[in-house]
């Protein structure tokens, strides 16, 4: 089993200049394996990416992340034969998303990254709904993905993406909305649209989309596809620096300071 070490403040300062050198040796080699890890939503997903190895664990189970993630990780650990050691960087779905499944995740990812020295990659979760499509296309896509969320309340999570060499590349910025004042009047070419959001009638008012599919879910695949490529260009953090980003606390705030 994967055990939890916690760290003070001094041996993680040292851990993180270990990431840096780290890092500058995997971008020379242009070799990572990534652990990725999403509780973001209703299913629970593990993968490892990288290195030849493409391997993924996926499980719709609401409510029930804390008891299955863990024994997903040494699951899909003990299938590629590897261990923590063998592995060069923890991604996680870092929202948005459910409150309660980014904060499993965060602290999942928190525990292993401290105990085995690992750096860590927060992934948009929309960004890797994003990914997926990208993933499944023969051709190159030309469409623009609009990826919504069901955020409770009324509103959605959005964002807009494009790719770029094959990922995932954020257009503008990711929101909180009430689903009837998101803008996708500024958006270029096609749009193909993605996830539980875009069951709201006011998102898809005047909306022209190719592909619409409301039942996407986030997979860890993704998220370690997209980590190894922020990982291989040097965009890691610490594990204490790994905290999910819920999108709606930083909005309200910044709704109220423009008050």
């Amino acid at each position: 089993m994967i055990c939890f070490l916690r760290a003070s403040g001094i041996i993680a300062s040292i851990v993180t200049n270990n990431f840096i050198s780290h890092t500058r040796l995997l971008k020379e080699s242009n070799l990572a394996k990534i652990l990725a890890i999403d509780t973001s939503a209703g299913a629970c997903s593990v993968a490892i990416y990288g290195d030849g190895i493409r391997a993924e664990e996926f499980v719709l189970s609401p409510r029930d992340h804390t008891r299955k993630i863990l024994p997903m990780v040494d699951s899909i650990l003990a299938a590629q034969n590897l261990n923590l050691k063998d592995i060069d960087a923890i991604a996680f779905g870092r929202g948005p998303g459910s409150f309660t499944g980014l904060r499993i995740a965060a602290g999942v990812v928190q525990g292993l990254a401290f105990g085995a020295d690992l750096p860590v990659v927060p992934v948009s979760s929309l960004a890797a709904v994003a990914q997926g499509w990208i993933g499944e296309q023969a051709q190159p896509c030309e469409e623009t993905i609009c990826v919504a969320f069901d955020a409770r309340m009324s509103e959605v999570y959005f964002g807009s993406f494009q790719s770029e060499a094959g990922y995932s590349q954020l257009v503008g910025g990711e929101l909180v909305s009430n689903p009837a004042k998101v803008e996708l009047n500024g958006l270029t070419g096609p749009i193909v649209a993605l996830g539980s959001g875009w069951n709201y009638a006011e998102l898809l008012a005047e909306t022209d989309c190719l592909v619409k599919d409301c039942e996407r879910e986030v997979r860890a695949l993704d998220i370690a596809i997209l980590g190894e490529q922020q990982y291989l260009a040097g965009h890691s953090v610490s594990a204490e620096q790994a905290v999910p980003v819920y999108l709606r606390n930083e909005v309200s705030w910044k709704k109220l300071a423009d008050q």
